[in-house]
């Protein structure tokens, strides 16, 4: 349990040299840190820039901090300790022993390391959400506490029996408080007329106890979701970009829309216009991905500082793309790249580094990724199939964990389904067409439908995406003294929407 440098010092020198070889570690920077009975040789800095604990003990002042040696009495053990080591030095270590888990929960309190709380909430699954709840609020890490209780909230039909059985009352009663995703669907449309109610500019959201679709909020008027861009981030529905008139004209303004609220803001358009291009939200930005300029495919790219309000160009994507699927998989972005006819890589964009990566290639005969969805390390691919059939979809599945392809077994339907709407809440996988609306429980070797519902009552593209709404409701917006929304005033359309369009 010790670091690499501090290790083969220590393996090659006799024990006389070893004070000697220590205090040449102390002058390096490095410290010793006993934890049951392992030590651990580490960089004094690492441990300071990653753990609060470690960050305030080195600068009191106290004799410990100038020691060369520190022991951690109580509160840690050396397994949770090595984890948090392993999560600072930017390492992803795969955690499914419940006891390494409850470990690392308690490193990650006593220690107060930002990084491995970051860690445990990306790797919530329905094995370890249980587990990782109760352990995060024994030991008050509120993030991991919340994050869990969220995809509790999510995936309780299918973990309802467990958690009644082994979870205290007032964490489930927290959990049953929170509001799950909801899955939301937009047409396609081009920006609307100041006077002209169109009852079909608005997003719709799925009622999953009556099973179909209700009103959530109409489009601003100057929206377009014709080739445009839509993704949500922090629970914001970002819709940027598109297109209007028969000669694809680019709207320059975006739109954001706050589902607490109720409200509509508008927003600046990427520096560089661009239609039918790819739309990332991720830790407080959103990417727009390449897309088309006068009918010319490109490949720059820009992030929108949600904060700030602009955008700024970052490096450029592997090669020009237009409406790429994508995902983000453990917080790790993904974007699908089609080499005709047969070839599919999958880059990832590393946000610190501001540079694109090849993760991997996929080469299937006449087919390409339409659509990939990321669900727990997996990313699922789907393809056309046979001779560029897109009614028999197959699916395809990549683990960043191990590097593995698996191809899923049959076909999946896609004039039923509609696989290329697909989103993921817990084990679900919802999917929309005109005809129904599918949920699918992912398994271990492919989706098995699970239940299903009416379909989106109108014609054209679709646009998907979750959502969590207000327990109470979709959020009509409030009037100011002079009758006026607080952003912008809409039209409520609403009345008779899903009764107006009859079912295809």
């Amino acid at each position: 349990h010790v670091s690499w440098m501090a290790g083969i010092l220590l393996s090659l020198s006799p024990a006389s040299n070893c004070c000697e070889i220590l205090v040449k570690i102390r002058a390096a920077g490095w410290v010793r840190v006993r934890v049951e009975e392992s030590w651990f040789t580490v960089e004094r800095a690492l441990l300071a820039r990653h753990s609060d604990y470690f960050c305030a003990l080195f600068q009191s002042g106290m004799k410990e901090s100038r020691q060369d040696r520190v022991h951690l009495m109580g509160g840690v053990h050396a397994r949770g300790f090595l984890v948090a080591l392993s999560v600072c030095r930017g390492e992803i270590p795969t955690i499914s022993d419940p006891d390494e888990l409850t470990e690392a929960v308690e490193c990650a309190a006593f220690l107060q390391v930002a990084c491995l709380v970051q860690h445990l909430c990306d790797i919530i699954d329905s094995d370890n959400c249980l587990l990782l709840y109760y352990t995060a609020s024994i030991f008050g890490v509120h993030a991991l506490f919340h994050n869990a209780a969220l995809f509790l909230c999510d995936a309780f039909d299918d973990l309802k029996e467990a958690a009644e059985s082994t979870i205290p009352e007032d964490l489930l009663q927290y959990s049953k408080s929170l509001s799950p995703t909801t899955y939301i669907a937009i047409g396609t449309h081009s920006p609307s007329m100041e006077l002209l109610h169109d009852s079909f500019r608005v997003v719709c959201y799925l009622d999953e106890r009556e099973g179909e679709w209700k009103h959530l909020t109409n489009l601003p008027t100057l929206c377009s979701t014709s080739m445009a861009g839509v993704a949500v981030l922090d629970n914001r529905l970002y819709i940027v970009g598109g297109v209007y008139g028969y000669g694809k004209d680019t709207v320059d303004s975006s739109f954001c829309y706050n589902p607490d609220t109720g409200v509509w803001t508008a927003l600046p358009g990427p520096q560089q216009p661009r239609y039918d291009f790819t739309l990332l939200g991720h830790e407080g930005r959103l990417y727009a991905i390449g897309g088309e300029v006068q009918k010319q495919i490109i490949s720059t790219a820009e992030s929108f500082d949600t904060e700030k309000g602009e955008w700024t160009f970052i490096q450029h994507a592997p090669r020009p793309v237009a409406s790429a699927a994508c995902a983000v998989a453990r917080r790790r972005m993904f974007v699908c790249f089609w080499r005709p006819p047969d070839t599919t890589d999958i880059y990832e964009y590393v946000p610190v580094k501001n540079e694109w990566k090849l993760a991997t290639t996929m080469i299937r005969p006449q087919s390409y990724g339409h659509c990939m969805v990321a669900h727990r390390d997996n990313l699922y691919v789907m393809r056309n199939g046979p001779c560029d059939d897109f009614l028999r979809c197959l699916m395809d599945c990549y683990n960043i964990t191990t590097g593995q392809w698996t191809a899923m077994a049959g076909h999946y339907i896609n004039s039923k389904g509609a696989l290329f709407t697909a989103m993921i809440r817990g084990n679900s996988v919802f999917t929309v067409k005109h005809m129904l609306t599918l949920e699918y429980t992912i398994i271990g070797d492919g989706w098995k439908p699970r239940r299903q519902m009416k379909g989106f009552p109108k014609s054209g593209s679709l646009w998907t995406c979750l959502l969590r709404l207000p327990k109470t409701g979709p959020v009509i917006p409030q009037l100011d003294s002079k009758g006026k929304e607080d952003e912008m005033s809409l039209p409520d359309t609403s009345e008779g929407f899903v009764e107006a369009v009859p079912q295809l």
